[in-house]
């Protein structure tokens, strides 16, 4: 893809960085759930030239990195961040993304954009099964086996299409492992950091990473994670659920459509 330094693409691409890194930083995951859709369908309304789905992969892979660190980072003196998940999730899905971001350069665009639907849809469901859990629990114990598998997975899916998995982390976490709220949320963030070195370092060994788009969501990252994070930690639980589970179930039904067209 040709460099467009035009104001009205360092305008979109930024906007649309800001969005979806606020998102990550407010709600635990890495924003790739919200940017991957807004890259591929936003700028070609504004007559830029329409990015492909390993593109949009690849910057997402790259600019996730630097929305997380700067969500975790705003997270470093809450108390939230739980050492032991960070430990056995972070290894299996660093593992996992390097994998799956690796493999990716051998798939096809509509199979990037399947693996991207089936993760939404899995992820949206799970947001709305109901669970029992402790809110403001102190002692966190979860099977660590299990947790590990699963993040693996989660790894291997999300390094295909570049999101680092934080949103099919978050309800894993809730549903499956009974993690309180906001200790998911804080820590998921790191745990996505760490799928996402491994998510980026396959993407650019195989050469899908559009470096100057990816620097400026980067930039946006860095700004508009913290400012979500800080706003995360005074929101209503419930609001943050809802606000996840609508956010991937519509978009979801978006890349569905279009596969199906």
């Amino acid at each position: 893809m040709e460099i467009d330094l035009s104001l009205m693409y360092l305008t979109v691409i930024f906007a649309l960085g800001f969005i979806g890194s606020f998102l990550s930083g407010m709600l635990g995951v890495g924003g790739s759930i919200i940017k991957y859709p807004l890259l591929l369908y936003i700028p070609p309304l504004f007559g830029l030239v329409a990015f492909t789905a390993h593109e949009v992969s690849g910057i997402s892979a790259v600019q996730v990195l630097f929305a997380s660190l700067a969500g975790v980072w705003a997270y470093r003196k809450s108390g939230l961040l739980n050492r032991e998940l960070i430990l056995y999730m972070g290894v299996a899905i660093l593992i996992g993304s390097f994998i799956g971001s690796y493999g990716s350069g051998f798939l096809s665009e509509d199979a990037v954009n399947i693996v991207y639907g089936l993760l939404a849809v899995t992820a949206a469901v799970m947001m709305f099964i109901p669970r029992k859990t402790v809110e403001d629990a102190t002692e966190i114990s979860f099977n660590k086996a299990l947790a590990s598998i699963l993040a693996l997975i989660v790894g291997i899916g999300s390094g295909i299409v570049g999101a680092a998995g934080g949103f099919l982390l978050v309800p894993i976490m809730l549903t499956v492992l009974k993690i309180p709220t906001r200790i998911t949320i804080a820590t998921s963030l790191a745990i996505t950091f760490i799928s996402s070195i491994g998510g980026s370092v396959g993407k650019v060994m195989t050469g899908q990473v559009d470096y100057w788009p990816a620097f400026i969501m980067i930039i946006a990252s860095i700004i508009a994670a913290p400012l979500g994070a800080k706003v995360g930690q005074k929101m209503n639980v419930k609001i943050l659920q809802w606000l996840l589970a609508l956010m991937i179930g519509a978009t979801a039904i978006k890349i569905w459509i279009d596969i199906l067209q």
